[in-house]
């Protein structure tokens, strides 16, 4: 198992970063969680709006709890809202069910952590976030079939 070191996490927030930049996204706040869901590296671009980073939190929370990418929990919420609603409700904590929440791998293909975007539409968030994940070498699960 490879661990996700604060140099990797930091690694993963420039790149995606600059990959918003690259495709001209809106602002973006980035949050990298250690597989434990403990705050690994974050930033946010100048700008950002309020609660970006809350947002962002949540969205990699979400990919931790249910060890998919929220790609696959927006599409739960879809198919079974009061579940998604009681799950958000029950476990005390940040919780954003809609995609770029995506889990960080290693290469074995255990997690390792995740990356939670916010600034952009979802599917712009969760493609920085892959390629924050890609460019520090490591495998990325958005949740996607």
């Amino acid at each position: 198992m490879t661990d996700l070191t604060l140099d990797t996490a930091n690694k993963i927030v420039a790149a995606a970063i600059a990959a918003g930049r690259n495709k001209k996204l809106k602002l973006l706040a980035v949050a990298v969680l250690d597989s434990r869901g403990a705050l690994k590296s974050f930033g946010a671009e100048d700008g950002t709006s309020l609660k970006r980073g809350e947002i962002a939190v949540g969205k990699a929370m979400a990919a931790l709890d249910f060890g998919i990418g929220t790609r696959a929990i927006a599409k739960m919420a879809k198919d079974r809202p009061f579940f998604i609603t009681s799950v958000a409700g029950s476990i005390g904590g940040p919780f954003v069910p809609v995609p770029g929440g995506v889990l960080v791998k290693d290469k074995a293909g255990v997690i390792v952590g995740a990356v939670g975007i916010s600034g952009d539409v979802s599917d712009n968030d969760e493609a920085a976030a892959v390629a924050g994940i890609k460019a520090a070498g490591l495998v990325a699960d958005p949740g996607s079939d």
